[in-house]
């Protein structure tokens, strides 16, 4: 088999016993990238060292015991361009920031090192992590490995295409309303969005900072757990970050989960859903009943305000963090201007896309004197009831199983024009940023198109252990071994 199918921990465990060398597989992985990138543009910067360090690798290979070789040594990952690698371009996908290039590193890429791994580059996202497509990109649509006429899902879109073309072994994303989970659902690949708080958000562009969080985009639930157990914990970076042990999650993909209660929110299954994604959903379900499951009907009673309320809070938070982008401190500046107020005003306005400026108008909107009651602290009202909705049902449930994406892949184009349409592509995942709780999402099957259908198994706060047991079921029951022909 071709290392570049391997899972993360294979190789991880292949280069354990030196059966591999790092060279060896980012070379492997470089002419994947390089045979793919045409068709996919899943990334925005190669890192042009990778090979060089890699080299390096194999030196630092031949000196170490087994026991001393730590966990990614030697492994190339690709990262979300909105994330923090030192030396490298950190682009955002916006003309904003095209030629920054990042100096110093996130603390996930700080662990990440410390455990061996190499960049390979940085991938592909909606301007600023804003939108549902990948269309959104400065640098151009991100398409779908298995249809290339389709989006991949956003806005980690670049990184979940490259995971499912295997032009990645594994990735790093980062998730404000759905931006790991529809993407990984609509590529066929998992990902996880984590607790608010388990994994630190410094060195991570804010967009919604009150939303965000950073998370694994793996071949499989194994990896994941894998990745997560070595970005997670507290960080003095990052106030934020929760004070509590990690655990080490692929230890709990062996827990047993028979006599564990799921619970099926009705709200989820909604007029609108695309029905073999519901059926997809349903089969999931079964599966989960033969492996002792206990499935029961709850209620999430204001999952219908979640879309209006996250399209309230986002914008108003991305107002003010967008606010330093202003041509004095970073790398785009406008050439034509009278005087400072010009020279802002016409740096934001070339340099910003569409979708980004109409979420800081609406951001500055709710925020402004005299709307604020009326809009914003109405939100944040309606986020604690969204909040005590889920406390309620984990009173009943152990975890709750929804559809990721009420659709398989649209086509690319298809939406765009019609930012409400978009925005209802992050129904079913918006309501968890809102709450701040982790959230599961793996392929489940796929539609008669061929393409991908994922399900998402949302878990109480700092439970990511639940998840990974029941998803680590679940996937050798469905056992899913399709790949797009790329």
């Amino acid at each position: 088999m071709e290392l570049i199918n391997r899972s993360l921990k294979e190789l991880s465990n292949l280069m354990a016993k030196k059966e591999i060398k790092p060279s060896e597989l980012t070379e492997e992985l470089l002419k994947r990238i390089e045979a793919t990138e045409e068709k996919l543009n899943a990334y925005i910067t190669i890192n042009e060292k990778a090979l060089e360090e890699a080299k390096e690798k194999d030196e630092e290979l031949v000196k170490l015991s087994e026991d001393e070789i730590p966990d990614l040594f030697g492994i190339p990952l690709s990262i979300k361009d909105n994330i923090n690698v030192e030396g490298q371009k950190m682009t955002c996908a916006s003309k904003m920031l095209k030629d920054f290039v990042a100096p110093y590193d996130a603390t996930v890429i700080k662990k990440l090192r410390e455990k061996g791994a190499i960049f390979a580059g940085k991938n592909n996202l909606d301007e600023f992590a804003m939108g549902s497509s990948t269309e959104t990109s400065y640098f151009g649509v991100t398409h779908n490995p298995w249809d290339l006429e389709r989006v991949p899902g956003g806005s980690s879109g670049g990184s979940a295409a490259a995971v499912a073309a295997r032009s990645a072994i594994a990735s790093l994303g980062s998730d404000t309303g759905g931006s790991i989970r529809q993407p990984c659902s609509l590529c066929g690949v998992v990902g996880m969005k984590p607790t608010y708080g388990r994994v630190s958000r410094y060195g991570l562009t804010a967009f919604a900072s009150s939303l965000d969080q950073i998370g694994p985009i793996t071949k499989n639930v194994e990896d994941n757990a894998f990745l997560l157990s070595l970005i997670a914990g507290i960080d003095a970076k990052d106030a934020t970050s929760a004070k509590l042990p990690v655990p080490d999650y692929t230890k709990a993909l062996d827990n047993d989960i028979k006599g564990l209660k799921a619970g099926l929110p009705k709200e989820y299954f909604i007029e609108g859903i695309e029905p073999e994604v519901k059926e997809r959903i349903m089969e999931a379900v079964k599966h989960l009943e033969s492996l002792g499951v206990e499935i029961e009907e709850i209620s999430l009673p204001h999952t219908s305000y979640a879309v209006e309320t996250y399209y309230i809070i986002a914008p108003a938070e991305a107002s003010s963090n967008l606010g330093r982008f202003d041509g004095v401190r970073y790398t785009y500046r406008a050439e034509n201007y009278t005087d400072l107020v010009d020279m802002y005003c016409k740096t934001r306005a070339e340099g910003f896309g569409n979708e980004v400026k109409r979420r800081i108008m609406i951001g500055t909107y709710t925020l402004s004197a005299g709307y604020y009651d009326a809009y914003y602290l109405k939100a944040q009202k309606v986020r604690t009831l969204i909040y005590q909705d889920f406390q309620k049902a984990f009173e009943k449930v152990n975890f709750i199983v929804t559809p990721v994406s009420p659709t398989t892949a649209f086509k690319i184009g298809e939406k765009v024009g019609d930012p409400i349409k978009m925005y209802l592509s992050d129904i079913f995942t918006i309501a968890l940023n809102l709450a701040g709780l982790p959230g599961l999402s793996m392929p489940c099957g796929f539609d008669s198109k061929g393409l991908p259908v994922g399900v998402q198994l949302i878990g109480k706060a700092f439970d990511e252990e639940t998840l990974y047991a029941v998803g680590y079921k679940l996937e050798k029951a469905l056992n899913i071994n399709n790949l797009p022909q790329l």
